[in-house]
């Protein structure tokens, strides 16, 4: 099939040697429906006793919301409004900054016990209606939640949005889709056409999209308006994302807004130490990149 665009992603190092492949954003594809960032961690084998060093510290967001989905492992979750969260696999975490939250992730569990962390953290951005909205967090678990299918060899979970007459519960600002799919060996499923832009996303294994080969690693933005067929050619973890497009965002740091001077007073905000830190965990921040 003619694809949009191929992506591979590229090793970033999140501070302390936490390393991630980053896909979104790209300089050829910023976005992708409202999903701005998408970062793969891991696989990443952690022994207990690891440093702190490893830890995301405390850091501000605005103009978005993440979402933050396990394959395995586990990191704990803070932020400015009192919330504590473990995050687990299958689990979601669905954080709104809108007009301005701190949260750090801590690598609890895996200090305690040792843990292999696999997963992905996504970014999607506000509409300008909501950016300055009040900040949340939501934690959603279980089919009821996030609905499940199990078909011809792939078990799917929804993550967030619509798609296929499902519905997840996950409160979102405007229309898109999330979903996880497991595909044994040789198994098939289509992507339809509900949204105008969508794309797809290779955790482990290897599939290929109407005959064009997709490794790990690889995300694949594809056409508007046409249906793709996904086989795997061993077993493998899939991500489908998309959505309908919200309009240019700037991205500045951990910041994301329509406007550039709202990025500047948010640095600016950051700087002068004007965020509340998460509760619970405000002895130590992350410091303004110059």
């Amino acid at each position: 099939m003619d694809a949009t665009l191929l992506i591979d992603r590229r090793t970033h190092d999140l501070g302390g040697g936490f390393i991630v492949g980053r896909v979104l954003p790209f300089r050829k594809r910023r976005m992708v429906g409202p999903f701005v960032f998408f970062d793969h961690m891991g696989p990443l084998e952690l022994a207990a006793g690891i440093p702190r060093e490893l830890d995301v510290k405390p850091h501000p967001h605005i103009g978005l919301s993440t979402v933050t989905y396990l394959y395995s492992g586990a990191i704990t979750h803070r932020d400015s409004l009192g919330s504590l969260q473990e995050i687990r696999p299958g689990a979601v975490n669905w954080m709104t900054a809108g007009r301005g939250i701190t949260h750090s992730e801590r690598l609890e569990y895996a200090r305690a016990h040792g843990a292999s962390m696999h997963g992905i953290q996504a970014w999607v951005a506000l509409p300008r209606e909501d950016e300055e909205c009040a900040p949340s967090f939501h934690h959603y678990h279980g089919a009821e939640q996030l609905p499940e299918f199990n078909e011809d060899g792939v078990h799917g979970r929804l993550i967030a949005g619509a798609i296929d007459g499902q519905t997840a519960l996950v409160k979102t600002h405007s229309p898109l889709f999330y979903l996880h799919w497991n595909m044994a060996a040789d198994a098939r499923r289509s992507l339809g056409t509900q949204y105008p832009e969508r794309a797809i996303y290779v955790a482990q294994g290897a599939i290929d999209v109407d005959g064009q080969p997709l490794a790990e690693g690889q995300m694949l933005v594809l056409p508007p308006g046409k249906a793709a067929q996904l086989t795997a050619h061993e077993p493998a973890t899939v991500m489908l994302l998309g959505g309908e497009p919200i309009g240019e965002r700037y991205i500045d740091w951990n910041f994301v807004s329509s406007s550039k001077d709202r990025l500047a007073q948010a640095r600016e905000d950051w700087r002068a130490q004007r965020m509340k830190l998460p509760v619970g965990d405000d002895q130590e921040f992350i410091a303004l990149p110059s």
